[in-house]
């Protein structure tokens, strides 16, 4: 019996053993994993799908227009801006004649010095108190300048001037400096107007200007004033290049008096302020 027990018990597990193997041997060449018939038959369903419609809010933007070929990389510099970067008169002689004129100042007109001489000029001139040789009180102003209407230099003299209790000048007389200095809208020249009036002397040379207000020699009631340009430093000489027109053709810029390269940058005559463009100008 006990023979019998273990034949069958040797029996039944070699039948287990060889069930095993069975099995092992049919995983290994299987060919797909669950897993990968799972994916393929997702694909296969998301193939059999209908497409998805895109709406009309996420379609792809249309194409940017293409760029006008008249575009310019460099801008044409305006005249009328050079005055920011290049010491220049912005009102012509005639223009600031006028100005002085407006505000009560008794000017002359704009015109030629003299038959033969090219240079023009406006001035004014009052005498309120004089003995038999010289005046003992007086106001001069003039402005100098050429045909075209370029200022060249202003310059007045006042003798004997008329001071309040506390030493000031005259408001009248103080009055022709602040408008010679607003219309020359060169900003950096402001604070000298407190010095003329205080009637102290004060020289000033700034980027390509002077100005000066100086009691003459050997006279302690007599003050000589002069306002012009120095533009003879290198940072003046190229801006003053870049601006000018000969740099630029003549097509492609606005049309402005001819020039040469020893004259100021071109502008229309002074001699008529109608047509003149720095008539409209501003110290904006």
């Amino acid at each position: 019996m006990r023979s019998n027990r273990r034949r069958l018990l040797l029996l039944l597990i070699s039948v287990l053993l060889l069930a095993a193997i069975a099995v092992f041997f049919r995983e290994i060449r299987q060919p797909e994993t669950p897993i990968g018939r799972f994916e393929h038959r997702a694909l296969d369903k998301a193939a059999r799908s209908p497409p998805i419609s895109v709406r009309p809010d996420t379609a792809a933007p249309p194409p940017l227009a293409p760029m006008p070929g008249s575009l310019r990389l460099i801008e044409i510099p305006k005249l009328e801006l050079a005055g920011q970067f290049l010491r220049m008169w912005r009102m012509s002689g005639s223009n600031i004649c006028s100005a002085l004129r407006e505000a009560g100042i008794e000017m002359s007109e704009w015109k030629a010095a003299s038959m033969r001489n090219r240079s023009y000029e406006c001035y004014f001139q009052r005498i309120y108190e004089r003995d038999e040789i010289r005046p003992l009180s007086s106001t001069f102003v003039k402005v100098r300048g050429n045909e075209t209407g370029d200022i060249l230099e202003i310059r007045a003299k006042i003798i004997g001037p008329k001071i309040d209790a506390e030493g000031r000048l005259d408001p009248a007389v103080l009055r022709i400096f602040e408008i010679i200095v607003k219309q020359a809208c060169w900003r950096d020249f402001q604070d000298t107007l407190a010095s003329i009036q205080n009637l102290r002397d004060v020289e000033s040379e700034r980027f390509g200007a002077y100005l000066s207000f100086t009691r003459e020699a050997g006279s302690e009631n007599n003050f000589n004033f002069a306002l012009g340009l120095k533009a003879t430093s290198d940072p003046q000489m190229r801006t003053r290049t870049y601006f000018s027109t000969d740099r630029w053709l003549a097509a492609a810029n606005p049309p402005m008096v001819p020039r040469t390269s020893d004259q100021p940058i071109a502008l229309n005559d002074g001699a008529s302020s109608s047509h003149d463009p720095r008539s409209s100008w501003d110290c904006g």
